[in-house]
């Protein structure tokens, strides 16, 4: 009886020495705040991926546009790819539509090691075919360091209503 309950004592001992090493290479994912650098370099990566979307720059998009990425739109019933992203983007700037404004009001980042998250509210207006049109919401952005820069395989917008 002694020596069962010392075996449990032990294996209860390296359980939770094993615990504490999980929960030591977990901290890193802790939500943290991002550096000014970072905080520069997440916003900077985040317009441009608007910017070259309303443009159609099917180049950097590839650049900044994982190929697991999926897009979560507002107001459209299917999720986008990238393929369907590419094509949206083309297509907007095929009917000579551009982009007038772009703004994002309130944004807060957390950032949990090489993965940061953008909460925002947007608004942006565009001109082209079918005169002004606006558009605001908010989106929760995902982007993910991959070498020296940032790449953003997610979002998912709505209206804000």
């Amino acid at each position: 009886m002694f020596t069962r309950d010392t075996h449990r004592s032990r294996s209860t001992r390296s359980g939770l020495a094993v615990l504490l090493l999980a929960c030591a290479t977990i901290v890193p994912a802790v939500g943290g705040t991002p550096t000014a650098a970072q905080k520069a370099d997440l916003l900077r990566t985040r317009e441009l991926v608007w910017r070259s979307w309303f443009s159609g720059d099917q180049a950097r998009l590839r650049e900044i546009l994982p190929g697991e990425v999926l897009g979560i739109n507002n107001a459209e019933e299917d999720w986008q790819g990238l393929d369907a992203i590419l094509s949206g983007a083309r297509e907007f700037a095929a009917r000579g539509r551009r982009l007038v404004r772009l703004e994002f009001p309130r944004t807060e980042i957390q950032l949990y090691g090489d993965v940061a998250v953008l909460y925002s509210l947007y608004a942006f207006e565009t001109d082209g075919d079918g005169g002004r049109q606006t558009a605001s919401g908010r989106a929760t952005e995902i982007f993910v360091r991959r070498g020296d820069g940032w790449v953003n395989p997610g979002w998912h917008m709505d209206s804000g209503r």
